[in-house]
């Protein structure tokens, strides 16, 4: 699997979207709510501890949503995001003679728009830091911040056709119950609770802007979301590392032993490495098995058995009873509510 496939097949939890919806919810009558979330094959009764999100339901809500609410940003801000912005948004940026200038116009169109916050840009010998400034007494949209930070770290990788590597990001809220969702989202280690929102490059890691035409930028339109809210970077913490080596193996050779040499320290090593990302290696493998499962049952013709197979389970029953934990309903179930909402 490579590194834009680890993109398509990872999900988040349900609580992640949580703050979405809830700025969603009062743009839009009942029924176009409900419509915009089946349209988009999400389930307003879905647990929500154990449901997942793929990244084609975000794209879906994203797209329709931005449309039909008249808001690009969906009800994240206090102030409408007019449609069109984000087009003009690229057009000022793609304009930029550097990364640090994308940067810099990224944040003063950003400071025309919105009312509640601010954007700053400050730059050291070393790094280059996006920080957002409250106005006033907020409480931070845990959503809404984290969908602009990825839109600026999604505009300068777009300008220079690779994913830039990510220093650190920040965020103003507390540690969410969901805090593991963000390795899905940004190369880099993230931290809660502090003074103010931001994310890091390091100086040296913005490299040089590439042409991109209007065609590329029509592009970038009509996939939006989906070319950047996921990330596809292979220089991440520990725990994605670890995700993509099992993604590239065998089952029978998915073990912390054979994980550990790849990466060339010891079990011991790595445990504790995986520790400080907050995870564990069996933790990362049955995410990464429940992701894959999700993508089959979504996607596939092939029976719970083969995917079962597949999946390194010994039987179909164990399977069973491991995505029933994972999502809090068994497969065929899962695969069910998803043909009859395609």
């Amino acid at each position: 699997m490579n590194t834009s496939e680890h993109a398509q097949y990872a999900t988040v939890s349900r609580a992640f979207i949580a703050d979405w919806l809830t700025a969603l919810r009062p743009m839009c009558s009942a029924s176009h709510f409900r419509s915009l979330l089946e349209r988009s094959n999400l389930h307003l009764d879905q647990d929500r501890a154990q449901g997942r999100v793929t990244l084609d339901q975000i794209v879906s809500l994203y797209q329709l949503a931005a449309v039909e609410t008249g808001d690009e940003m969906m009800g994240l801000w206090s102030r409408p995001i007019k449609p069109r912005a984000l087009q003009h948004l690229l057009t000022t940026v793609r304009e930029a003679s550097s990364l640090h200038g994308a940067l810099y116009r990224f944040s003063t169109f950003w400071n025309m728009l919105l009312d509640d916050y601010q954007f700053e840009l400050v730059a050291t010998d070393n790094a280059v830091q996006l920080i957002l400034h409250p106005t006033g007494r907020r409480t931070p949209q845990r959503f809404g911040h984290m969908l602009i930070l990825k839109l600026a770290h999604g505009l300068i990788s777009w300008l220079v056709q690779y994913e830039v590597p990510v220093k650190a990001v920040a965020f103003a809220f507390d540690q969410p119950e969901f805090s593991h969702d963000y390795a899905v989202i940004f190369p880099a280690p993230v931290t809660f609770a502090r003074a103010a929102t931001s994310i890091a490059f390091e100086r040296d890691a913005l490299g040089p802007v590439h042409a991109r035409s209007t065609e590329d930028l029509h592009s970038f339109l009509q996939n939006a979301p989906r070319d950047w809210i996921f990330t596809r970077s292979s220089e991440h913490t520990q725990s994605l590392r670890v995700r993509r080596y099992l993604s590239t193996c065998r089952w029978e050779e998915a073990t912390l032993q054979d994980a550990a040499r790849a990466m060339n320290m010891t079990p011991r090593t790595l445990i504790r490495r995986l520790e400080t990302d907050g995870t564990s290696f069996q933790s990362i493998k049955d995410a990464l098995r429940r992701d894959l499962a999700i993508g089959s049952l979504q996607n596939g013709q092939r029976s719970i058995e083969a995917i079962a197979l597949d999946l390194g389970f010994s039987s179909a029953a164990s399977f069973h009873k491991a995505f029933r934990r994972w999502t809090g309903n068994p497969p065929s179930l899962y695969r069910r509510q998803h043909r009859a909402d395609g």
